[in-house]
C-alpha cells in the first residue's frame, strides 16, 4: 500500500483539483438526475414497491452515487488518489456530517432513551464480532482497530487511527472506510428490509 501510494503521489495542480471536483459534482449531478427519473417511474408504474424504498428519490440518489464511485475505482480515475482525492472527499464528508448535525434536535434523545439500549446492544455485537473474527483469522490489531473505526466513524476517523500506527497506513484507513460506505449502502437497505419484515 505504501509503495502504491508513493507511485501515484504528486503535488496536486489546479487542474488536478478541478478534475477531482468535476468528477465529484458531475457524478452527483447525474445521480440526482437519474434518481428523480427512477423514483418517478416506480411511483407511477409500480407503486407497490414503495415498501422496498424503490419509490424514494433519496434512496436512488445514495445507491447511484455509491455505484458510480465503485465503477470509477476500476478506471484510471483512481490515480487521482495520488493528487489528494480522498482528502477532498474527507472535506465534503465533514460538511455532510455538519449539515446533518445542524438539523438535529439534541433534546429528542430524552424522548426515547430506549434507543441508547439498542445502540449499546448493537455496539456490543460489533465489538464481539470484530474480536472473535480477528482471533479466528489471526488478524493484526491494526485491522481490528481501523476496521472498527471504518464501520463506525467512516472516512472521518479511520485514517486518523491508521496513521496512529504508521503515517503511511493512512490510505489503508481511507480504503477500509470507503469499502465500509460501499457495503453499508447496500447492506443497510437489506438490513432495513429485514427489520421491516420482523416489525409488528
Amino acid at each position: 500500500m505504501h509503495d502504491f501510494s508513493l507511485s501515484i503521489a504528486r503535488i496536486p495542480s489546479l487542474a488536478d483539483l478541478m478534475v477531482i471536483l468535476g468528477i465529484a459534482f458531475g457524478l452527483t449531478g447525474l445521480a440526482h438526475l437519474f434518481s428523480n427519473g427512477l423514483s418517478t417511474f416506480f411511483q407511477e408504474k409500480m407503486p407497490f414497491l414503495e415498501r422496498f424504498s424503490l419509490t424514494s428519490q433519496f434512496f436512488w440518489l445514495i445507491v447511484l452515487a455509491t455505484t458510480f464511485g465503485l465503477i470509477l475505482s476500476f478506471t484510471r480515475a483512481r490515480n487521482y488518489e495520488g493528487a489528494g482525492a480522498s482528502r477532498v472527499g474527507s472535506v465534503f464528508i465533514y460538511f455532510l456530517v455538519a449539515t446533518i448535525g445542524m438539523k438535529m434536535d439534541i433534546t429528542e434523545i430524552f424522548s426515547n432513551p430506549g434507543l441508547f439500549v439498542v445502540g449499546g446492544i448493537w455496539m456490543s455485537i460489533h465489538v464481539l464480532l470484530m474480536v472473535v473474527v480477528g482471533k479466528l483469522i489471526k488478524a493484526p490489531y491494526f485491522f481490528l482497530a481501523v476496521g472498527s473505526k471504518a464501520n463506525i466513524g467512516g472516512a472521518a476517523s479511520a485514517p486518523v487511527v491508521a496513521a496512529a500506527f504508521h503515517p503511511s497506513l493512512a490510505p489503508v484507513g481511507v480504503l477500509l472506510a470507503v469499502l465500509g460506505y460501499a457495503l453499508g449502502t447496500y447492506g443497510a437497505w437489506v438490513c432495513g428490509l429485514l427489520m421491516q419484515g420482523i416489525a409488528p
